[in-house]
């Protein structure tokens, strides 16, 4: 995706929510990590993982959540919008956890995935029986409890917002979403849906949606906007325009998995190859590819031995197809979608604006 400089930086407001969610995060951990300290010594390292895990990312969910809110007209500063906000940050690192376990992840923003860390921990101590066992054991019960953790801050927030109700229904929704999402994404790699196409596509879509687009986008915009009090016509435009946005930003996720550099997804090189996803890149590639062609990319795919020379020549493949060209034109259409509903969409002006220019950052449009 191209880069430019078409696009204003974030406005100071943005900024300063997102330096107060950090602090958010910092405080809430903290107390956490005296109440671990209050069992066992050897209880803090669960909560010290979720505080490493959380002091990354871009906090994309908690800004789109605060827009959402924001566009009611809602204030700037609110302490519902800011735990609900480190809410869906806690929720977001239990799923990158558990998903680093799924896909068997040996690292996460260029650091040892949670499970690698406790793996490293067991040989550095010198324990009994399996270190990879005891990794994968404690980064489960590290994803559990920050899921838990998650869900406490959420029901605060909700509990004094304007709909208790639809905003606990949205967030349980969004959790059952991103499970479901999870296994058919698992199943996917193992239930190979033969070389029909449009078979392939349909399913990768699906799993794109309730895996990730919806949960990175699409709910954390509405719950902003239901815990603010907003009606249905408003979600109702609130989804019009994050439906597209989620899957645009998901699209491109999914080209990073392949053809990303490693300085800059803390992945190596065509892991998604390695792990066997079934994206839609690999749809269009089935619809694309001739049989020899096809049979050397089911070959690659889930290989974990897959080397930098291999994974060259399935990304020629994916490019020379034009597999990866129809994915960008996915991802464009996907974003003029949403900028236009955006336009069309009733909300505060300067949310609107910057709702604006964090959707055209999510898109490439602008660093």
């Amino acid at each position: 995706m191209s880069q430019t400089s078409s696009v204003p930086p974030a406005p100071a407001e943005e900024a300063e929510f997102i330096g107060a969610v950090g602090r958010r995060l910092d405080e809430l951990l903290t107390g956490y990590h005296d109440r671990a300290a209050a069992i066992s010594d050897s209880a803090t390292p669960l909560v010290e993982a979720i505080a490493g895990l959380v002091r990354g990312g871009k906090r994309m969910r908690a800004v789109l959540a605060w827009w959402g809110w924001r566009g009611t007209g809602a204030p700037a500063d609110d302490g519902r919008i800011l735990d609900a906000a480190v809410a869906l940050e806690l929720f977001q690192s239990a799923a990158l956890i558990h998903d680093d376990i799924l896909d068997r992840s040996d690292t996460r923003r260029g650091d040892p995935s949670i499970h690698r860390s406790f793996e490293s921990r067991h040989r550095r101590s010198g324990w009994r029986q399996d270190p990879a066992h005891f990794g994968l054991s404690a980064a489960v019960l590290t994803g559990d409890l920050c899921l838990s953790l998650s869900e406490e801050v959420f029901a605060a927030a909700a509990e004094a917002s304007a709909n208790p109700a639809g905003a606990r229904a949205l967030f349980n929704e969004m959790r059952f979403e991103v499970m479901a999402g999870q296994y058919l994404d698992v199943l996917d790699e193992v239930e190979v849906p033969g070389h029909d196409p449009a078979a392939a596509l349909e399913r990768a879509r699906t799993v794109l949606r309730f895996k990730s687009a919806r949960y990175s986008v699409v709910h954390p915009l509405g719950l902003g906007g239901v815990l603010a009090g907003a009606d249905e016509h408003v979600l109702e435009h609130y989804e019009r325009l994050s439906s597209p946005l989620g899957e645009a930003f998901q699209l491109q996720d999914d080209l990073l998995g392949v053809f990303g550099d490693p300085a800059v997804t803390g992945k190596p090189a065509g892991d998604d190859l390695r792990e066997g996803k079934r994206t839609a890149l690999v749809a269009h590639a089935l619809d694309l590819l001739t049989g020899d062609q096809v049979d050397r990319l089911e070959a690659a795919l889930g290989d974990p031995d897959l080397g930098p020379e291999a994974v060259a020549q399935i990304q020629r493949l994916l490019e020379s197809s034009g597999a990866r060209a129809r994915v960008e034109r996915d991802v464009a259409e996907l974003g003029e979608a949403s900028l236009a509903a955006l336009a069309q969409a009733p909300m505060h002006e300067d949310a609107r604006s910057g709702l604006d220019r964090l959707a055209r950052r999510i898109l490439g449009q602008g660093r």
